[in-house]
């Protein structure tokens, strides 16, 4: 298991001989295969607060790029690499195929960057301190126990929803010291109910290991239908306060049909075949989704970043 984990592929056999031992399963577990997905969606909240022609340059630039590092490797690798400690799971897991065994302080690790990042939040504007500060603590409140919140089904949704939906963005945003508006509140609002249709499809692919293990996950909960389902409200719902926010803004919404139909395009077959998919189905349909949270992303900056 531990040789079969380690020469997975090329990045995993070149990886263990650049950093020996342990060393590489420690990146490993904060999961940076998720990290352009994490940066993406940070990055959103900078470009709608400094425009499409304002996002490569300014005073603004260097504090939003610090901001991303913290928030995308300490907060993020970080809460992942506190998840993998509790959660010892042995299959696949999102963002990470065949874990390797958890190296021996991979806990102390994975505090230290939670720490380390807020730590240098201070040298950022307040609000992003305040960002930080309070996804620091639903990171912890989410995988440790006696906590463990992702294991209560509806409190794991709520933490998500906001913590990456919505304070993900607003975090860069914050980083740039511009006041927030109106209209470009209600857009970053809109991406909590997204995150909310999100979170349930990807626990889909993991129910029966979920089971095993006792989690009482929110997909589990709900069931295969229900779990898509409200992925379809949801989504629905998030497209109406990003239209809310157009009119707020003043800017012509076409373009977002665009990022809606890829999201239907994803969920309608996928709420179809829901009773024949098998696991790795499912997690394929996860994948799909993240394509068309990405594309969401990109019509969003095209529409609200002026």
């Amino acid at each position: 298991m531990v040789v079969g984990a380690r020469a997975l592929n090329a990045w995993r056999r070149w990886g263990y001989r650049l950093l020996p031992g342990d060393l590489f399963s420690y990146v490993l577990h904060m999961r940076p295969a998720e990290w352009p997905i994490m940066a993406g969606h940070t990055l959103l909240g900078y470009v709608l607060a400094v425009g499409l022609r304002g996002a490569g340059s300014g005073e603004r630039f260097l504090p939003a790029l610090g901001a991303l590092l913290i928030w995308v490797i300490l907060l993020n690798g970080g809460t992942l690499a506190v998840n993998s400690v509790f959660d010892k799971d042995e299959g696949d897991i999102g963002y990470l195929n065949a874990p390797p065994p958890l190296p021996r302080h991979l806990l102390a690790f994975s505090t230290a960057l939670l720490a380390g990042g807020q730590l240098l939040a201070f040298a950022l504007p307040p609000a992003f301190r305040v960002a930080y500060a309070i996804c620091f603590v639903l990171s912890i409140l989410y995988s440790v126990p006696p906590f463990r919140f992702k294991a209560v089904a509806g409190v794991d949704w709520v933490i998500n929803m906001w913590g990456f939906g919505t304070l993900t963005p607003f975090a860069a945003w914050a980083a740039t010291g511009r006041p927030l508006d109106a209209g470009h509140a209600l857009v970053l609002l809109g991406f909590c109910p997204l995150f909310a249709g999100l979170y349930p499809l990807t626990q889909l692919y993991q129910m029966e290991e979920d089971r095993r293990r006792g989690d009482r996950t929110l997909a589990l909960l709900l069931g295969l239908r229900a779990s898509l389902g409200v992925a379809l409200a949801c989504t629905a719902l998030a497209f109406a306060l990003f239209g809310g926010a157009a009119a707020v803004v003043g800017v012509q919404a076409w373009q977002l049909v665009v990022p809606l139909v890829a999201w239907l395009a994803v969920l309608v077959p996928w709420y179809r075949r829901r009773e024949t998919l098998p696991a790795a189905g499912h997690q394929r349909g996860m994948y799909r989704a993240l394509a068309a949270w990405a594309i969401t992303d990109l019509v969003v900056l095209l529409v609200f970043a002026r």
